[in-house]
């Protein structure tokens, strides 16, 4: 259930002064090697890594960790992400997407935005890692705390699941940049939140708190600051206590076009019903029911 807070009014939503100036600066980047559990690892080029990774046996929790550019997405977090989706596609387990220093992510880094080209947009750079997240075999959990503004509110809608804080701001301010959200924004939103909230919030660039993110159905749940990933470890304990092959296979079904179904269920649960699992979970559960 999700905590009271008071709500923020529109004023101090809307106000110019709240969100973050574009960022600008970059620096250069490695990789950040899948696994890594404590947060002074470095990238493979002996840069500072841009995300910090606590890897446990059923989930791994990425923390965006660029906290002097609000942790902004740049090109060496988008090869990180990559990595991190190679090892959790060899290895399913759930993740758990957040951001340091109270913020989610305040958008995409403006200073390499800037010098990219018509070729690069083609490329889809973060449209390609947003969407291999999406993909990943076992759910996504985003806990956003502060701004998820820009590049930083897609990775969000890139999840399965989205909790936040009383702090949570998210908007897509790129049409005052000159350019469109073109990492998932203009069809994972309006699936998320409906065409004509997606399409108010796309064309005016109107940055949304948590209440009403809450009420749109973008967060499922709003939890204090210092209890956010509390929670999203609550949900992934949910989680792992189900078949994760059961699990696997639903996030498949939830992918899958509308076309496919209901061909592709019965395809997925003909897999379900012959294995070992399902029978020795309908037996414990027929056990205990003897009791």
């Amino acid at each position: 259930m999700a905590e009271t807070h008071t709500p923020a009014t529109s004023a101090q939503v809307d106000a110019p002064a709240q969100v973050p100036e574009p960022v600008e600066g970059t620096r250069a980047g490695g990789d950040l090697g899948p696994g890594a559990s404590t947060s002074s690892a470095t990238g493979a080029t002996g840069s500072t890594p841009r995300i910090r990774i606590d890897d446990r046996a059923d989930r791994v929790v990425a923390t965006l960790d660029r906290p002097e550019r609000r942790n902004a997405i740049d090109q060496a977090m988008i090869d990180e992400l990559h990595a991190l989706c190679e090892e959790l596609e060899e290895r399913p387990r759930t993740l758990i997407i957040t951001g340091a220093g109270g913020i989610f992510a305040a958008g995409a880094d403006i200073a390499q935005l800037r010098e990219r080209t018509g070729d690069d947009a083609r490329r889809g750079i973060n449209a390609t890692a947003f969407d291999r997240i999406r993909r990943l075999p076992m759910p996504v959990i985003a806990a956003v705390d502060g701004f998820a503004l820009g590049g930083g509110a897609e990775l969000a809608y890139a999840a399965d699941i989205r909790i936040g804080t009383p702090r949570v701001r998210f908007g897509n301010p790129e049409p005052g940049l000159g350019i469109i959200a073109a990492a998932g924004a203009s069809w994972r939103l309006p699936e998320i939140v409906g065409h004509a909230r997606a399409s108010e919030l796309l064309l005016t660039a109107r940055v949304i708190d948590a209440d009403e993110a809450l009420a749109w159905g973008l967060l499922s749940s709003v939890h204090e600051p210092d209890a956010v990933l509390d929670a999203a470890h609550a949900i992934a304990d949910r989680i792992a206590a189900n078949s994760a092959r059961a699990t696997i296979l639903t996030k498949r079904a939830l992918l899958a076009p509308r076309a496919e179904h209901p061909a592709i269920d019965g395809e997925l649960q003909a897999e379900l019903f012959d294995s070992a699992d399902k029978r020795a979970r309908m037996t414990a559960f027929l056990e205990r029911k003897k009791k």
